[in-house]
């Protein structure tokens, strides 16, 4: 049993050198950035790396907290370099006795992973229209799929891409403030096991339909991810955009946009990392699209696809800033506005806004949305097709979106792309037990004690004998 803060690959080849059964890590509920920061880097070993025993992860509390600190009393006392001491631990310290259910887990038959589309459809006939696709993944990932929460990422992402769906629906719901363009929504599945809902969904519209807003005239693919820290966004691509593009455009806009107050103090960069098909996993969601030719980034306030803020338990919701994803989608949306728009500085005021006042972003719903999706665990493993949190995104996107749709997808039954298991949650049960010495000294007190008893009963028999022989015996004359 350690607290995470203890955790390191040191201690933890000293737990496989002492034979143990298992290991018990204990998850504080506030976390500081020192903590943060030293146990992403062991997270991310965990997680690439094939543990050699079962390690279970449970939320400190004050039972947890107690049982902890008597097992390291005991242990300290086991390790003095006072022969008493150790002698008094090994004697009257207590012990706990961990037991865990012993069920194998095994492959969830019929496991999906299901992704949601709607769109806005623009001024014109929607097929002869240039389509934006904006894209966020809404499950988690962390060494305990029961305790990721993705707040950031990515939650963040989720929240940024419905607030955005609100605003450009109060646009478009009047014919004459739409945008020569449509608008193509999707909250995607198995984004943290190599963005499966991306590349489905991309292959049932480009591979499996004959008209889909994808198959012609794409302007470009806007994947959200890790939206609700930093005061840096880094735009990535597969490869830098062509001039008069539109990716180019929208870069272009984008720059324009955090130029201008009040956000002149932000960092912006573009990222550029080929696609390396020899390399199992993707970095980013845009990659799906890249594969497949369709112009695609990702928007993130990380620098690398490596960060360990994108698949940790530690991504709760105290650790992202509702004020800076406020920013970050403020900016997103004024920049799609100003691209789809075709504003520009000579035809503007260089600090125009579209979105402002009751029809701008809303920092209390935003907040609202990232509190909803971190009230429960989104490991992909655990989202099936009648997960509340399905239903109430699916609600959202019919409020505001048309054709709306839902589309489920199945694991290749001979060579699947993805295995979930379950037993992903098991109750443990603590047993305080004394040390077998403890034992053998109750059993030698208990042997002494009869042995006593047994002598002075002997004792006290052979007198009272006598007594009796005395009495009994006749008088002599």
């Amino acid at each position: 049993m350690m607290r995470l803060e203890d955790f390191t690959r040191k201690r933890y080849q000293e737990v496989l050198a002492q034979s143990a059964g298992g290991v018990l890590m204990l998850v504080p509920q506030n976390v500081s950035e020192a903590l943060h920061q030293h146990f992403m880097e062991e997270e991310m070993d965990l997680l690439v790396n094939e543990t050699m025993l079962p390690i279970y992860f449970a939320i400190e509390d004050t039972d947890l907290l107690s049982v902890y600190e008597e097992s390291k009393a005991v242990s300290k006392s086991l390790t003095s370099s006072s022969a008493l001491e150790v002698m008094f631990g090994m004697i009257m310290g207590s012990g706990f006795q961990m037991e865990a259910g012993e069920t194998q887990s095994k492959p969830i038959r019929d496991s999906v992973i299901i992704t949601l589309e709607g769109y806005l459809a623009g001024q014109g006939e929607p097929e002869d229209l240039p389509t934006v696709v904006i894209v966020a993944h809404y499950d988690s990932f962390g060494v305990a799929p029961y305790l990721s929460f993705g707040a950031d990422s990515n939650g963040s992402g989720v929240a940024a891409l419905l607030e955005l769906m609100r605003l450009f629906h109060g646009l478009y719901s009047d014919a004459r403030s739409r945008a020569r363009y449509n608008l193509l929504f999707a909250l995607t599945g198995g984004g943290k096991f190599n963005y499966q809902g991306s590349k489905r969904w991309l292959e049932e519209h480009l591979d499996h339909s004959e008209t889909s807003l994808l198959l012609d005239n794409v302007a470009f693919v806007l994947c959200l991810d890790t939206l609700a820290n930093g005061d840096s966004l880094y735009l990535h691509a597969s490869k830098p955009p062509k001039e008069g593009t539109a990716q180019w455009e929208f870069m272009i806009a984008l720059q324009e946009v955090m130029n201008s107050p009040p956000f002149q103090s932000m960092n912006f960069s573009m990222v550029h990392k080929k696609i390396h098909l020899g390399e199992e996993l993707l970095g980013w969601e845009h990659e799906q699209f890249g594969l497949r030719r369709i112009p695609a980034f990702t928007l993130s306030h990380l620098d690398s696809h490596r960060h360990g803020r994108k698949n940790t338990i530690l991504d709760t919701r105290a650790q992202v800033d509702i004020q800076r994803l406020t920013r970050n989608a403020q900016i997103l949306a004024e920049s799609l506005a100003r691209f789809m728009y075709k504003f520009t500085r000579k035809n503007i005021p260089e600090d125009l806004r579209v979105f402002q006042g009751e029809r701008g972003v809303d920092e209390s719903r935003l907040s609202a949305i990232l509190d909803w999706l971190v009230l429960q665990p989104r490991a992909a493993q655990l989202i099936d097709r009648d997960h509340p949190l399905l239903t109430t995104m699916e609600y959202f996107l019919k409020r505001y979106l048309s054709n709306v749709k839902r589309h489920v997808f199945k694991a290749d039954e001979r060579e699947p792309e993805f295995v979930f298991y379950d037993q992903l949650k098991q109750t443990m049960t603590s047993h305080r037990v004394k040390p077998a010495v403890f034992d053998l000294l109750v059993a030698i007190v208990i042997a002494a004690y009869l042995g006593v008893v047994h002598q002075v009963i002997q004792h006290y028999g052979q007198m009272y004998s006598r007594f009796v022989a005395l009495i009994m015996k006749p008088k002599i004359k």
